[in-house]
């Protein structure tokens, strides 16, 4: 018997301390360098090229913030002259505003992030806090500006200073600056039903203690500072939510807090529009139907430059229609000046306007030919004057209009060949449809700002995989005139680390060309199998796959959880934004059904690299990526045997109003009920691990509460972490940490270090 035993002794030896696939994976030391990544420590070396001008009255004049790891300056450019320099003297400034504030200034970091040229820019002007600041720049003499008295925070001044709108006992009150007195304006306000008074949020609540809460009010002044308009919500019929906060800082029993949050296919808040003349007090009623509020306000209006009227964006339920009215501001008219429908929804946050001065005529963005497209209307008759922009690309933002010339400046992508369509490109063309030209070629993702004068604009560009720059350039050929800044990664690059790859390949019907990153641990070793986890969100309102070298770093957490020992992936599938409107709509009724393109994409990925292990794939997110998560891993079960929901509304009939109907549908139909978690709970197969907040003032817990009961019905076995004083999404290093030890443990088969500890270092 001993001859047998010491004869299998070595075999046995070997399988219970041979290492796994991908040895050295999920160590302490991988723990150390996730951690760096993921607070942030890698940032001191990089430099990330994304200048945001600030231009100096109408000139081609500005300045612009840089803030570096040892120093931070303000930097002035003359585009015309070719010049550069510092925007002050900062170690002077720093001086006189030490001795004026009677406290230390470095002048390497100005207590203030933006400022205002004054006195023919003989002075700037910035805020520290609440005091404004006035500093010369002849002599440097820095002195406190004269205060506008508010009375508190919760009130909102009129452009002149000499008002102040605020809210008291429900109702509206305005008070005269220059002599304290104060008038009624409204009196019919209760609670529930009350003036200026948004809804209260339960973020709020949390954060002030209180069902009570203090709030600014929900007032827009007039540029003339003689009226303003405002709105009354009536959310006395509305759905309701109560949360406990368990472990309320101020005392031992928890905390309640009920608040408002109509679910899908509910009675919604109604909302009522005023516009009150400070002078007379009269209050005249904007003449519309009652409106509704899907969320937490009511519209958001925008006055026109003479005072006369204002204008808002109106929403039907279920966002069908979409329409811009203006309202004449002595009598409450209301007229609609263009209305787009569609059989399934018009997108609020693809649809965007800008009325052209002097001519009565808007340009207006619409996806009716199948793109997201400029179109010039006549304002008065609603006619189309003409369609400025077309073809299989998208429009993604005005950036600026030149009425003179007539010419609009916008933010493109998808149009050049051979790109990742996604990536965004600066474009002008002619209010005829005619000179379309573009104006930052380079093979990347471009942000741009144009002058006021429109004769320059800077020009911030980068991939992923490329740095790129941030360049000041020429409208008029987008030549290029000077560089000001250039995006860096050599120091970063001698750690090892490399910049993450794109990968493009296709849907899983074939049709699709669909386009991901890849990120590998700074340590790879392309002789090793490595697990694959995928970071998802799949909400239709956007399109999410970082498309900048500042958007792949920032995301610190992708290289986190590469560093532990797997291959991070993140991927656009069909359904969201940033592409057709039929590659949109994948989605409308089907947010459930999004998933199978990103199951495709990563067998892609695998069959080109050998070293990513298709038969370990695990997955996680937050909010409609926390339902990705779990609902993956419940569609396919066999591909997905490891998961983290954070946050996430497993059940759209337990989500907010607006999101749900305008992107799963309204009327509710039955895949509200097929496409939920909940429903789909028996279909577990893998590891789970389920986190929530018990504040969550976005995705109320009780829907992760549902979809737990459902998986203790189906004997399902998985893991939850219920966090206390936790908002939405991941709050603090712990949760981290626990999230990378469930990947570890399940998917990597290591034992995590015990108890390791995230710290944040000093930035």
């Amino acid at each position: 018997m001993s001859i047998k035993v010491s004869r299998w002794l070595p075999v046995v030896a070997f399988l219970i301390f041979a290492p796994p696939r991908g040895s050295a994976q999920g160590t302490l030391e991988d723990y150390r360098r996730a951690e760096s990544f993921q607070t942030g420590a890698q940032h001191k070396l990089i430099t990330v090229a994304d200048v945001t001008p600030h231009w100096i009255a109408k000139s081609s004049r500005f300045w612009y913030r840089i803030a570096g790891p040892k120093k931070t300056e303000f930097i002035l450019v003359d585009a015309v002259q070719n010049t550069t320099a510092p925007a002050f003297d900062h170690e002077r400034l720093a001086a006189a505003l030490a001795h004026a504030a009677k406290q230390e200034v470095l002048a390497t970091k100005l207590p203030f992030d933006t400022l205002e040229f004054v006195d023919d820019e003989k002075s700037i002007r910035f805020h520290i806090h609440d005091i404004e600041w006035t500093c010369t720049l002849a002599n440097y003499e820095c002195t406190k500006s004269p205060q506008i008295k508010k009375e508190n925070e919760y009130e909102e001044l009129s452009p002149d200073g000499k008002w102040a709108a605020y809210v008291k006992d429900h109702n509206v009150f305005v008070r005269y600056v220059p002599t304290g007195a104060v008038s009624q304006m409204t009196w019919d306000g209760v609670q529930e039903f009350d003036y200026a008074t948004n809804l209260p949020s339960l973020g709020d609540m949390v954060r002030q203690g209180t069902q009570d809460v203090k709030q600014g009010p929900a007032i827009f002044w007039s540029p003339d500072s003689s009226k303003l308009v405002t709105y009354r919500i009536d959310s006395r019929k509305a759905g309701r939510f109560t949360s406990l906060q368990f472990v309320p800082p101020d005392q031992l029993r928890p905390k309640a807090f009920t608040f408002v949050y109509p679910l899908p296919g509910e009675v919604l808040p109604s909302v009522e529009a005023f516009i009150l003349d400070v002078k007379s007090a009269k209050l005249t009623a904007v003449k519309t139907p009652s409106l509704e509020a899907s969320w937490d306000s009511g519209p958001d209006f925008v006055w026109f430059p003479d005072s006369k009227s204002f204008h808002y964006d109106f929403n039907e339920r279920g966002f069908k229609a979409m329409e811009l009215r203006s309202v004449d501001a002595e009598t409450g008219e209301q007229k609609i000046l263009l209305r787009e429908q569609s059989g399934q929804y018009v997108d609020p946050g693809e649809s965007f306007s800008r009325f052209i001065e002097g001519t009565g005529e808007i340009l207006w963005t619409s996806e009716r030919d199948g793109w997201n497209h400029l179109y010039l209307f006549d304002g008065k008759t609603a006619k189309l004057i003409n369609q400025l922009t077309q073809g299989p690309w998208v429009v993604h933002r005005i950036e600026a209009v030149d009425n003179k010339n007539r010419k609009v400046y916008f933010l493109a992508g998808g149009r050049e060949k051979d790109e990742d369509p996604y990536q965004t490109h600066l474009y002008c063309v002619g209010f005829d449809g005619k000179g379309l030209t573009l104006l930052s070629p380079e093979n990347a993702s471009h942000s741009a700002s144009v002058s006021p004068d429109f004769a320059y604009y800077v020009d911030s560009f980068s991939r992923p995989d490329l740095p790129g720059a941030s360049i000041l350039r020429r409208t008029k050929d987008g030549s290029e005139v000077r560089v000001l800044v250039k995006g860096d990664a050599t120091e970063l690059l001698a750690t090892g680390w490399k910049y993450p790859e794109p990968f493009r390949g296709k849907s899983a019907d074939g049709k699709n060309d669909l386009y991901g990153l890849i990120w590998r641990p700074s340590n790879f070793d392309a002789s090793k199998k490595y697990p694959i986890i995928e970071q998802i969100y799949t909400g239709p309102q956007d399109f999410f796959t970082p498309k900048t070298f500042g958007g792949s770093i920032y995301r610190g957490g992708l290289q986190a959880m590469a560093e532990l020992g797997s291959i991070v992936v993140m991927m656009d599938g069909r359904g969201t934004t940033g592409r057709s409107r039929a590659f949109h709509e994948f989605s409308y009724h089907n947010l459930g059904g999004a998933f199978e393109d990103h199951v495709a994409l990563i067998k892609q990925m695998a069959a080109k690299y050998s070293y990513m292990d298709v038969d370990r794939v695990g997955i996680y997110g937050t909010s409609a990526g926390g339902y990705g998560a779990a609902h993956a891993m419940l569609v396919f079960p066999e591909f997905y045997k490891v998961g983290v929901t954070i946050s996430g509304d497993h059940d759209p009939r337990l989500d907010k109003t607006w999101w749900n109907e305008l992107y799963q549908g309204y009327p509710i139909q039955d895949d509200y009920v097929a496409q939920s978690n909940v429903t789909m709970a028996g279909r577990l197969a893998g590891h789970l691990l389920i986190e929530h907040g018990d504040v969550d003032d976005n995705v109320h817990p009780a829907g992760s509460m549902r979809f737990v009961d459902a998986l203790m019905k189906a004997n399902k076995s998985f893991d939850m972490l219920f966090v206390p004083n936790m908002a939405h999404g991941e709050r603090n290093n712990y949760l981290i940490r626990r999230r990378w030890d469930y990947f570890v443990q399940n998917l990597l088969g290591v034992a995590p270090p015990v108890n390791f500890e995230i710290k944040t270092p000093e930035m």
